[in-house]
């Protein structure tokens, strides 16, 4: 469970009395999210999340997170909203961290993705990216290229106890990335994390996309490369062709990509699976003892990587253009 600060009745009682949300009946702290403390609340006024941000997460980003939160639901995108109290203030502190409350999404993340989720999450990835386009804040992507070196160094001397040559393997394709990353893409906001545990459905029909606590501004095709690696590999590492084609096809159709994007998207793709690769990489081989969070394998994207390499036009991800 997601619990890393223990929160006092009183002191919540007191944070939430601002906010009007009239009495409170219950809270729990809910596993969702692995960099904050996460509570489910059920007040007479309805059912509200609240996220204390832990050491992690820089006090200084949280204005950029919560402004793009309210941005993108005042454009009509599906995802959760900051309240604000009586002054109009989105954060606030309790137990010694800042704290925001958070209106609740109605929904589930599949397990098992299908073409179908794939082209919904597409689409509302397009209609993210063209929502943000007049969000007035900027936020530096701190995993993108210029972040994959530092990381690396921090995990090369164990890396080969993960799988052997992975140091050497992971040193050619970072040289091989730092040269040849394209700068010159169209840039925007991007969500940087949407996997399927971050996307709601409610049935068949999406509902929203959440956690926005690696938020940035980068490369929009970078975003898109992101979804392939975290929607369209099968659990024996296997590449769904058809998920991907859904997925390019139903983005292309809302924002279309131009011919540089779409000629970059299997380095895009590459990077995007260093990065994810790095940051397991690090908290594998730096696991706390009894920490309540357990770290993610970094073993699949290693194969997801892989993958990439062989790819070299969009074809091969499904998109004919």
């Amino acid at each position: 469970m997601a619990v890393y600060t223990d929160v006092a009745d009183e002191e919540l009682e007191a944070f939430l009395e601002p906010y009007g949300l009239g009495t409170l009946l219950s809270y729990k702290g809910i596993a969702e999210g692995v960099e904050n403390s996460n509570f489910m609340l059920h007040t007479d006024k309805g059912i509200f999340f609240l996220t204390l941000y832990e050491k992690r997460v820089a006090a200084n980003d949280l204005p950029y997170f919560l402004g793009l939160m309210d941005h993108l639901a005042a454009k009509g995108i599906a995802c959760p909203v900051p309240l604000r109290d009586r002054n109009g203030v989105m954060l606030g502190e309790l137990a010694g961290r800042p704290a925001a409350l958070i209106s609740y999404l109605e929904g589930v993340s599949v397990r098992r993705p299908q073409p179908r989720h794939c082209a919904a999450v597409g689409r509302a990835l397009a209609e993210f990216h063209l929502a943000g386009r007049d969000f007035g804040m900027v936020r530096k992507n701190a995993l993108s290229v210029a972040g994959w070196r530092p990381l690396f160094e921090a995990s090369r001397a164990r890396a080969d106890e993960v799988m052997t040559g992975l140091g050497g393997e992971l040193q050619n394709e970072l040289d091989l990335l730092e040269r040849e990353w394209p700068s010159a893409l169209p840039q925007g906001v991007i969500h940087a994390d949407a996997f399927p545990d971050n996307v709601f459905f409610i049935g068949e029909k999406f509902s929203g996309i959440f956690d926005f606590y690696f938020a940035c501004n980068d490369a929009l095709a970078y975003d898109l490369a992101i979804c392939l690696n975290a929607w369209c590999f099968e659990h024996d590492a296997a590449f769904n062709i058809t998920k991907a084609r859904a997925l390019l096809q139903a983005y292309n159709e809302v924002r279309p990509l131009n011919a540089d994007e779409l000629a970059a998207l299997p380095l895009l793709a590459r990077g995007s699976a260093v990065r994810f690769l790095l940051t397991r990489l690090y908290d594998w081989l730096n696991r706390q003892p009894g920490a309540l969070v357990t770290p993610k394998n970094p073993v699949e994207y290693i194969r997801r990587l892989r993958f990439h390499r062989g790819v070299t036009s969009p074809a091969g991800y499904g998109l004919d253009i």
